[in-house]
């Protein structure tokens, strides 16, 4: 019976340290935030993989210690977390990669649509003309 009071009372314990710590960076990140006013804060989306990754990792290798000393609630607990902070890794990377592709392919069409009025204006020509404002 003690064994699985320990079990249960690391997976509670090692749990909450593990949301805890990802709550105050939360916390720590919204406060920079709003010490912008809502403006945006240089390297907030590395800083928040690198807390996940760190995470995700901390909780697998807590999580196999945990197997090899036979407490089964609290391995199951830290690799649930484990998976958890890898999922949003990859959901936060993801957006950021695709928002980075959209920005690219945005830039691209301007850059294109740019030159293709530059090369059909007539030439003697502005840029813009006053029928064209």
């Amino acid at each position: 019976m003690p064994k699985w009071g320990l079990d249960l009372g690391l997976a509670v314990l090692l749990s909450g340290v593990v949301a805890g710590a990802l709550i105050v960076f939360w916390f720590v990140e919204g406060l920079k935030q709003w010490a912008t006013k809502g403006g945006t804060v240089p390297g907030r989306t590395r800083r928040l993989v690198l807390a996940l990754s760190l995470g995700a990792t901390a909780s697998a290798l807590i999580s196999y210690g945990l197997s090899e000393a036979d407490l089964p609630v609290a391995h199951a607990s830290q690799a649930a977390l484990a998976v958890l902070c890898a999922v949003l890794v990859i959901l936060v990377a993801g957006d950021e990669g695709y928002e980075r592709i959209a920005t690219h392919r945005r830039r691209r069409r301007l850059r294109r649509e740019r030159l293709r009025r530059h090369v059909t204006q007539p030439p003697g020509r502005s840029f813009r003309c006053r029928r064209d404002r």
